[in-house]
């Protein structure tokens, strides 16, 4: 599907890899002017914005600590000396997801966890909303996860941080609705990304198994759901989850 973002400034943080670099490569794809947020791996958001350009998009590397105020602000100011006001902003930067018995669980494993989560699209969505209310539209799209849905159990710091993203999706969806900016999240099922290199066939094939669609989805997927919501044709859609992940939470 193609979804016209020619004009349109996009800042996708965590764009190095993964489902990160998927969302980073759609987008430009569909004309927008790409900055691809990294933390500590330059070489691979080069490649991936070599990747883009020459495919004939627009794209530029960003490096900041997103859980950082300072940083996150240095950030958002580059993009907007290189492309512009920040028209379409995608909170996917994550870090590692241990599982965690209860009676290992600390408290520093959940703050760990809503770092980037909770502080993060905090930090990031402060920072861009005030020109988007300016300029009366704008997108901003968490990439949330299904394991809220689904309860997964020894996951519980990431869980319960993944939850209160949803949370702030549906607040903010209600307060800046009157500025005609959509707020939203895409939820994936288990997508294998690099992340996921150690992970067992066993394991996948078993995950795989359960889902309606009888398969495991690919970062693509997701990148799909996301250019959508960044769309014009999603201008009346805000406050919602978009499940990417075969019917998995169907039930």
């Amino acid at each position: 599907m193609f979804n016209d973002l020619s004009g349109k400034t996009a800042l996708v943080t965590g764009a190095s890899r993964g489902l990160g670099e998927a969302t980073a490569v759609k987008l430009a794809a569909c004309g927008a002017r790409t900055a691809l947020n990294y933390f500590g791996s330059p070489q691979r958001a080069a490649r991936v914005v070599e990747r883009i350009r020459n495919a004939g998009g627009t794209a530029e590397a960003f490096q900041a600590d997103v859980r950082d105020e300072k940083a996150v602000a240095g950030l958002v100011e580059a993009v907007r000396q290189k492309f512009g006001p920040i028209d379409v902003l995608v909170v996917n930067a994550t870090g590692p997801q241990p599982f965690i018995k209860l009676e290992d669980l600390t408290w520093r494993d959940c703050l760990d966890m809503l770092e980037f989560f909770v502080k993060s699209p905090v930090l990031l969505a402060k920072a861009v909303v005030g020109p988007m209310k300016e300029r009366r539209g704008g997108r901003i799209i968490n990439i949330g996860s299904e394991v809220f849905d689904r309860g997964v159990p020894e996951f519980s710091n990431y869980v319960s941080a993944k939850g209160a993203q949803w949370g702030l999706t549906r607040s903010w969806a209600m307060e800046l609705a009157p500025w005609g900016i959509t707020v939203n999240l895409v939820a994936p099922g288990w997508i294998p990304t690099e992340r996921h290199a150690g992970d067992s066939r066993e394991m996948k094939d078993a995950y795989a198994a359960a889902v309606p669609m009888k398969h495991m989805g690919r970062p693509e997927d997701v990148a799909e759901a996301v250019a959508y919501l960044a769309s014009d044709g999603a201008g009346f859609v805000t406050g919602q989850k978009i499940s990417v992940n075969g019917g998995n939470t169907l039930a």
